[in-house]
C-alpha cells in the first residue's frame, strides 16, 4: 500500500490544506512523556511537528523524521516562529520512515504517533525503533484501535493497518523490556454526520531495561 507511505500521496496531502493537523502536540505524548527526564527524542513520522516542538519546548534534542518535505517544511517555520532556542534544539529530517535506519544512533525517547502501515512493514519498523531505544529509555508508540472499525468515524480503507497495544508488546523481549502504560484509551470524537463518537486510541509506552 504505497499510497499510505510515499511522498507523493503525503505532500499533495499537505499542500492540499494550509494545515492538516492541529498544530498541538498528541494527547499522549504530553501524558506519557511529560516527567521524563530530557534528552534525546526520536519523533518518527512528525508531520508538520507539533510533537516535535513540543518536545523542544520541555528542553528536548529532537530529531523529527518525516517522508513529506512539504510537511518538514512547516515543521522548521513553526520551530522558527516559536524562537531560536527551539528551533536549534529539532533536526528535521527528509526519509521514508519504512526504510530509514538511524544508524548507530540511540534516543532517550522514541515516539511513533498514529503511524498506520501495514503489518509486516509495520512491525519491521517498530522492531527497528525499538533497537534505537537507549538503555533506561523510552519507547512510545500510538495508533488507533481496531475496535474504532465499528463505529462511524473515518478510518483507513485497510484495516490492517490499524493495531492493538498488544501486537507492539509482542515485539519486545520482555527480559529487555517493561512494559509501563498498555491501553486502549477513549475519546471522543465527531463522525461525518456530525454525531458524537467514542473512539480509542492503543497506547504503548515500554522501558528500556538498564542504564
Amino acid at each position: 500500500m504505497p499510497e499510505l507511505s510515499g511522498q507523493a500521496f503525503w505532500d499533495e496531502r499537505y499542500r492540499s490544506r494550509p494545515a492538516i493537523w492541529s498544530g498541538e502536540p498528541n494527547r499522549h505524548l504530553v501524558g506519557e512523556a511529560s516527567g521524563l527526564p530530557v534528552g534525546a527524542a526520536l519523533d518518527v513520522g512528525s508531520g508538520e511537528g507539533a510533537d516535535a516542538i513540543w518536545l523542544a519546548r520541555q528542553g528536548w534534542r529532537v530529531t523529527a523524521v518525516d517522508v513529506s518535505v512539504v510537511a518538514l517544511e512547516r515543521g522548521a517555520e513553526s520551530a522558527a516562529r516559536a524562537g531560536a532556542e527551539i528551533a536549534e534544539r529539532v533536526t528535521w529530517t527528509h526519509a521514508d520512515v519504512t526504510t530509514w535506519e538511524p544508524g548507530r544512533a540511540v534516543y532517550d525517547l522514541v515516539s511513533a504517533q498514529y503511524l498506520h502501515l501495514p503489518r509486516a512493514p509495520r512491525e519491521l519498523l517498530f522492531r527497528r525503533l525499538s533497537e534505537a531505544v537507549a538503555p533506561g529509555g523510552t519507547l512510545l508508540v500510538v495508533g488507533h484501535h481496531p475496535s474504532d472499525l465499528q463505529t462511524t468515524v473515518g478510518r483507513p480503507p485497510h484495516p490492517e493497518v490499524l493495531f492493538t497495544g498488544d501486537e507492539v508488546a509482542d515485539l519486545l523481549d520482555p527480559e529487555r523490556w517493561e512494559i509501563v502504560t498498555n491501553a486502549a484509551l477513549g475519546r471522543t470524537a465527531t463522525d461525518p454526520e456530525g454525531r458524537a463518537v467514542t473512539i480509542h486510541d492503543a497506547v504503548l509506552r515500554a522501558l528500556r531495561r538498564g542504564r
